[in-house]
């Protein structure tokens, strides 16, 4: 193991033995080995991989897949049944709620507990307990026998410890979904702090947030890696093999990740406005050869912006009014298309996106082997940050909860901001006024 390696498995395996009755677990044991009175069950299986000082490595997979128990082995609060699993630097784990605290402890003293455990002497947890106390935000709760405690309120106390014990390597599964919105932003921004010295190992359904924070991925099915790789193409290989579980054989991935940027000239440059915050949006051909994936009963041939009069773009600025337009070709007969979109950031977030099964949801319009699909989204654009941006677009039929993918492609369309007034958060949107009044004091402004 390497001094840049924080966390090293090869070929690690974890087998349960699962005994239908209680007396059978002493039947086993006075059987030396000569018959077996448990089943066992694979929780996980040659799995191998390495995550250096500074990554941040996200871990997706189904319900069951074994990623939990995963993470228990490299917390060390189980043994794997076969490989090794050795790790560089203080682990500071949140697998799940309460875990390392006594429900009948109160908050203040499981912070002694679980920072201690964590490695933390206890002149270190008084020295930082304030700081603690302030970052869980539980109020005099801190007093309380945790086992009082709501979801949120362990989530709180169990990541404020977590934060404060200078670990090198921070392991996050899901806890952070029972928090308020508040906290969770919170935590995000410790996260992303962390990211900057510290290795993170993030599990959460949240393909989102694990495109927006984790640099590769490691895709666990069944108790197996499946695939590891940028997260981007990891998560992108797991939704579609959620959407394509019930599809039969005839459901496919293709293509491989490309970003031909192929940009034209704009007829509109001689009257756009010279400022150095125009929010200028430039566009990039469609591109066929995006990642993809679907049962291919229909095939998005183009995804395009055009002005408000129809006319295809090269350019636009934020806020005007904008179409995303969609076409799709169909194979086979679709009763209730569904045709979708999705902006998204560098950092794979999605920004805003829509269909159009609730403008249709009454009036379905059906289609046959050989007609085309068109679908116009006219919207606002808003204001976006500086950055690269990218189009997903999707055809499915059925409904908004039960429908079928044919043809899911990513990064359809690419486009770019130069420059912009937008510092903070990830889209701005363009405002129907801004008033500012100055009157005496005591004087209420009408």
């Amino acid at each position: 193991m390497s001094s840049e390696e924080t966390i090293r498995l090869e070929n690690v395996g974890k087998t349960y033995r699962i005994f239908k009755r209680p007396e059978d677990r002493l039947r086993q044991m006075f059987a030396l080995g000569r018959r077996k009175y448990y089943s066992e069950y694979v929780a996980l299986k040659d799995v191998s991989f390495s995550v250096r000082r500074g990554e941040a490595v996200g871990i997706v997979g189904r319900n069951g897949a074994g990623k939990s128990t995963l993470l228990q082995l490299i917390c060390n609060t189980a043994k794997p049944t076969s490989g090794s699993i050795r790790t560089n630097g203080r682990i500071a784990a949140l697998l799940e709620l309460g875990a390392g605290f006594n429900p009948e402890f109160t908050g203040r003293e499981n912070v002694f507990l679980a920072a201690t455990i964590l490695g933390l002497s206890t002149a270190q947890v008084r020295e930082r307990y304030d700081q603690i106390v302030d970052f869980a935000g539980i109020g005099d709760f801190i007093d309380q026998p945790v086992k009082l405690y709501s979801s949120g309120m362990y989530a709180r106390l169990a990541f404020a410890v977590a934060a404060h014990v200078d670990a090198s390597v921070l392991i996050v599964d899901e806890i952070l979904s029972v928090g308020d919105a508040a906290f969770t932003q919170k935590c995000m921004r410790f996260v992303h702090e962390f990211k900057k010295t510290g290795t993170l190992l993030f599990v959460s359904h949240d393909t989102s947030a694990v495109t927006g924070l984790c640099d590769r991925a490691i895709w666990i099915d069944r108790g197996e890696m499946r695939a590891e790789g940028p997260a981007s193409d990891i998560v992108h290989q797991y939704i579609a093999s959620l959407y394509g579980e019930d599809g039969g054989e005839d459901f496919k991935i293709g293509g491989e990740r490309k970003r031909r940027l192929r940009p034209v000239s704009d007829p509109r440059d001689n009257v756009l406005k010279q400022s150095r915050f125009r929010n200028e949006i430039e566009v990039f051909d469609f591109d066929p050869d995006g990642p993809w994936f679907g049962k291919r009963g229909a095939t998005i041939v183009d995804v395009r912006l055009l002005d408000e009069r129809g006319a295809a773009v090269a350019a636009l600025v934020g806020s005007e009014v904008s179409v995303l337009e969609v076409r799709a070709v169909v194979h086979a007969t679709l009763d209730r298309p569904i045709i979708g979109f999705f902006v998204k950031n560098q950092l794979g977030q999605n920004l805003f996106g829509d269909n159009t099964f609730l403008t249709y949801r009454s009036n379905p319009q059906p289609a046959v082997a050989g007609q085309l699909i068109v679908a116009r989204f006219r919207f606002q654009m808003p204001y976006l940050p500086q950055g690269d941006y990218s189009v997903n677009a999707a055809i499915a039929n059925g409904s908004q909860w039960d429908h079928v993918q044919h043809h899911w492609i990513d990064d359809a369309v690419f486009f770019r901001v130069d420059a912009s007034h937008v510092a903070k958060g990830l889209v701005g949107i363009p405002m129907l006024d801004i008033e500012l009044s100055v009157s005496a004091q005591g004087e209420v402004a009408s």
